[in-house]
């Protein structure tokens, strides 16, 4: 059975920066599409990040290209997100998740693309 737990998540000013990490058990991410998605008070979650079984590619949103970044290490089995120049519109709890096989670039931006979810982490952006 596959667990995704995140950590990382709290409470920052604006302009600062955050380090979310997603530890995989149950399957190895070398095998597995990483990513990352958001859901802030009233909206609908959305895909945030994703990233290959091989590191090769990633995807990003328009609103955090230049800002964050995926990264993984199969040898830990855990996927990172790191946030920088974070701004209040950034709030949400963050969900890490998982897509078994290897594919190619990793423009998987629907939440029905995916098979596994974390629990999230809440990050909170205070201006």
């Amino acid at each position: 059975q596959v667990q995704l737990v995140e950590s990382g998540g709290g409470l920052v000013q604006a302009g600062d920066s955050l380090r979310l990490s997603c530890a995989a058990s149950g399957r190895a991410i070398s095998e597995s599409v990483m990513g990352w998605f958001r859901q802030a008070p009233g909206k609908e979650r959305e895909f945030v990040a994703a990233i290959n079984w091989s590191g090769t590619s990633t995807y990003y949103t328009d609103s955090v290209k230049g800002r964050f970044t995926i990264s993984s290490d199969n040898a830990k089995n855990t996927a990172y997100l790191q946030m920088n120049s974070l701004k209040p519109e950034d709030t949400a709890v963050y969900y890490c998740t998982l897509k078994p096989g290897i594919g190619g670039t990793p423009q998987y931006v629907r939440e029905s693309q995916w098979d596994y979810w974390g629990q999230g982490t809440q990050v909170t952006v205070s201006s």
